[in-house]
């Protein structure tokens, strides 16, 4: 009997048994809970610099690090939890990242106290549904994500830029960028 043939993935996808579990089990797929949106954002945020995979393998250690990204905890953590992060081998140690972190919490519960609901919040940019990326190019930006951008960056959040926005979108549904020629693909 011959071998199964690989499902036709992202070219970014196919090379690492982690990036294929990602593409195949998470990435492109809608979230609506303002919690998991929020933790995905301050992840990408990490990855600034960084490849996506080596975020990937250090999310659990992240996920302790920062209180399971309850942001009510991380928005109380101070100075001496920041030093404390700064010596955790398990995530990126990087004292910008560790304080947009801490400070996106603090906007993320902000705009609750505001009643604005986070996911709400990013859906209401896509009318409430994954847009598609019918252009067939490999986008890093969009003037979507700009506007995105500003609109995060204008309620206190950091490490949120236009790239990293868009990176984000496709990461939790608000964009589809699965390629023509994969199997998640439309």
């Amino acid at each position: 009997m011959p071998a199964e043939k690989p499902l036709p993935r992202c070219p970014w996808a196919e090379s690492d048994p982690l990036m294929s579990a990602y593409h195949d089990q998470e990435w492109g797929v809608p979230v609506r809970d303002s919690r998991e949106l929020w933790e995905t954002l301050m992840l990408e945020g990490f990855q600034a610099g960084l490849s996506w995979a080596i975020i990937l393998r250090r999310r659990e250690a992240f996920r302790e690090a920062f209180r399971g990204f309850d942001p009510k905890a991380v928005a109380r953590f101070t100075e001496a939890d920041v030093a404390r992060l700064l010596e955790n081998p398990g995530i990126i140690r990087s004292r910008a990242k560790i304080e947009a972190t801490i400070g996106g919490a603090r906007a993320y519960l902000a705009m609750k106290d505001a009643g604005e609901d986070f996911s709400a919040f990013a859906w209401s940019f896509v009318d409430g549904k994954p847009l598609r990326n019918t252009t067939g190019k490999v986008l890093a930006k969009t003037p979507l994500s700009e506007k995105l951008s500003a609109a995060l960056k204008k309620r206190g959040f950091k490490f949120v830029g236009p790239v990293i926005v868009y990176a984000w979108m496709q990461a939790v549904g608000l964009v589809d960028d699965h390629g023509a020629g994969c199997f998640k693909h439309p």
